[in-house]
């Protein structure tokens, strides 16, 4: 007889984590501070440490399936909660998979060793020209990141370094410097606590121990295409978030009329259909195919536009209720609509459809043409 698995003690925990980092949120929302708080809310159950490598002291899960199926299922709960603090939590997922791809024995003990002292990490990879390289003849850096989320407040990020004429190579780097880390620009309507701002690398030294995994490592794929469906999932759980906290704050005129109700209904089906393609693109990157590149662009897609269609439903379901300061769904409204801007959206939609023309990459044994 089978039957499914008892949830774990950390997932056993996570649905009551949404109403507090809501509330949160909010505050940080009204006074942007890096959100030290909130990421103790995840160190408290367990959401720190549980998806590093497990020679870092991370769960060891049966196999990858399992192991994104809990990573897409805590990334969608932070994202409910506060999308700011789903982008620095998928950032931290995205350095410990790295991480788990990469690191030498003797970088995951430095790893373990980093979160056990409670350490957040990053990955920044966007730059202003001419970028972040290292100085002639020697191993110190120059150049900054831009859009760095987490600048100033997380200890470590992974920093994407040119390397002489080739592929770029990450460097660990402290990112806590309060000298290096300028906020200024970053004014936004929301997301505004991911503290997303520029980090000046001039300077900074690395030690050969600093370097991780090899030059082109890090743009290498079907790993890091396919590794969208991690900040999908976090997208996704904003969406659901909103859709929610509509049916909460409906009127009783919208309950009762009949176009409210389908509007809700299409509200509905598009978060659901966005909740099926970040799952069916998680499971394909587990098994690290070459369809998951095609899968997870495709699901960028789809998340964005059910983003897109509940943030109208929502607006026109309550009015101006919806835009209202303080008002839950206004800052959903605006951390998603922020979010939802991640880079190159028409050329991820581009390149799955011509993979799409050569075959059905959904399924191979099920084609539609």
């Amino acid at each position: 007889m089978t039957g499914h698995l008892a949830p774990s003690p950390v997932e056993a925990q996570l649905d009551d984590i949404v109403e507090i980092l809501a509330g949160l949120g909010a505050r940080y929302d009204a006074a942007p501070l890096f959100p030290v708080d909130s990421l103790a809310v995840l160190s408290a159950v367990g959401l720190h440490r549980r998806f590093a490598p497990p020679a870092a002291g991370g769960e060891n899960f049966p196999n990858e399936v399992a192991r994104n199926d809990a990573l897409l299922n805590a990334l969608r709960i932070v994202g409910r909660g506060d999308l700011s603090i789903g982008r620095l939590f998928e950032g931290h997922i995205n350095a410990l998979c790295l991480f788990g791809w990469y690191a030498t024995s003797a970088q995951l003990d430095w790893l373990g060793a980093m979160l056990e002292a409670g350490s957040w990490f990053g990955v920044w990879a966007t730059e202003p020209p001419p970028g972040v390289r290292l100085e002639a003849d020697s191993t110190t850096l120059t150049g900054s990141k831009m859009f760095a989320s987490g600048a100033g407040g997380l200890d470590y990020a992974l920093a994407t370094v040119a390397w002489s004429d080739g592929p770029r190579r990450l460097a660990i780097v402290p990112a806590k410097a309060p000298e290096r880390t300028n906020l200024s620009a970053w004014r936004v309507r929301g997301m505004r606590a991911s503290a997303s701002g520029r980090y000046d690398l001039t300077g900074c030294s690395v030690a050969p121990a600093m370097w991780l995994g090899q030059p082109g490592d890090y743009d290498r794929d079907p790993r890091f295409t396919a590794g969208a469906w991690r900040f999908c999932a976090a997208q996704l759980g904003g969406v659901e978030a909103l859709l929610a906290e509509t049916v909460r704050a409906l009127g009783e005129n919208a309950r009762h009329d009949p176009v409210q109700r389908a509007r809700l209904a299409d509200a509905y089906v598009a978060a659901r259909t966005a909740g099926f393609w970040v799952r069916e693109a998680a499971r394909r990157a587990a098994a690290d195919e070459d369809d998951a590149v095609s899968l997870a662009r495709l699901a960028r897609g789809v998340v964005e536009r059910a983003g897109l269609d509940v943030m109208e439903a929502s607006a026109r379901l309550l009015g101006t209720r919806s835009a209202f300061d303080g008002e839950r769904v206004d800052k959903i409204s605006r951390d998603l609509a922020l979010y939802l801007r991640q880079a190159g959206p028409d050329h991820a939609r581009d390149c799955a459809a011509q993979a799409l023309l050569a075959r059905d990459v959904w399924r191979s044994d099920d084609r539609l043409w």
